[in-house]
């Protein structure tokens, strides 16, 4: 698969994820990712709770899409990822939210969980561009990709913000029904690793905010510590230093794992986190971002309430962004 495979008619028989379920999601049918190929947003707005090198202090050009191949028991963006929240656009009303973006001082259009719309995106993208949008392009991903559709993205994306969430098969199984999900991960950032090097490895601004890069997140789930050490062992295994690893204790229970009990009905404790932490030193990890005491908050999570995703489209995919200030 490369660039121009991504057209739309990727959606007739559609194999963009690693589920690859075939569905006619250009028909009306849902995908295993919940969504059919009418595109779908949740939020569009400046975010400040990425990692410093992608919210800095202005924040991140937050795009949340609606849908998800992975069914992870425990996500904090279930209304949209799970419940299809969302409001249809086409992709100039797309374009048009990333340049209204940049004119309200975003660092970078940051692209959540997008690439089960990657025609659209790559359609939008190419109308931003046409019409001044000069921001870098995050892509904030699961890291349950096929690595042909992130090479087919590379031309598109400075900066791949990629979670990788399991060492084990069956804790994915578990709890995201994807036994493949720590085979499809590693090769997935195999993929963005290699499109890192092509284009001459991590660039900061002056400011330190990243203009090209990877960062690989990983959330510490209660109880699986060892399998966190694990994650960890993988990445610095694929990647060492040529990527930032971010290493999250914001785990919250929703009303499903707190409803189930068990390990994931609580918080991780910091002697959990800490052992997470002493791990990544020890592996060697030079940029290595944690989170600090208090971060378990259902805070993290935007309000999925439609906020700039309804306005203008571009006019005739022409240069009307709205003025930077």
């Amino acid at each position: 698969m490369d660039a121009q495979d991504l057209s739309k008619a990727a959606y007739e028989r559609c194999e963009l994820c690693p589920r690859r379920c075939g569905a006619g999601r250009a028909a009306g049918e849902a995908g295993a990712c919940g969504a059919t190929a009418r595109l779908r947003v949740a939020r569009s707005a400046l975010h400040f709770w990425e990692e410093p090198p992608i919210s800095g202090e202005a924040g991140s050009g937050a795009i949340f899409f609606s849908g998800c191949p992975l069914r992870c028991v425990f996500c904090q963006n279930h209304e949209i990822s799970q419940e299809g929240f969302g409001l249809e656009v086409s992709p100039s009303r797309l374009a048009r939210m990333m340049l209204e973006l940049e004119g309200q001082g975003a660092l970078n259009v940051n692209l959540v969980t997008p690439l089960h719309f990657a025609p659209h995106v790559v359609e939008a993208l190419g109308l931003a561009r046409k019409a001044g949008l000069t921001l870098p392009i995050v892509c904030n991903t699961s890291g349950y990709e096929r690595p042909e559709v992130v090479r087919a993205m590379a031309p598109y994306v400075d900066v791949w913000l990629t979670d990788f969430k399991y060492a084990s098969a069956d804790l994915a199984a578990e709890l995201s029904r994807a036994r493949d999900y720590p085979e499809v991960a590693t090769a997935a950032l195999a993929e963005m690793l290699s499109s890192l090097r092509e284009g001459g490895g991590e660039e900061l601004d002056g400011s330190g905010a990243m203009r090209r890069g990877i960062i690989v997140r990983h959330l510490v789930l209660p109880g699986h510590a060892d399998d966190s050490c694990a994650v960890l062992d993988r990445v610095w295994e694929l990647c060492g230093n040529e990527v930032d690893l971010s290493v999250m204790n914001q785990y919250t229970p929703n009303d499903r794992c707190r409803r189930a009990g068990g390990d994931l009905s609580r918080a991780v404790t910091d002697e959990e986190y800490e052992l997470v932490l002493d791990h990544a030193d020890d592996l060697g990890f030079e940029r290595l971002w944690w989170q600090q005491g208090g971060t378990v908050s259902e805070s993290f999570v935007p309000a999925f309430d439609a906020t700039g995703v309804r306005g203008p489209e571009l006019s005739d995919g022409g240069p009307d962004a709205p003025a930077r200030g």
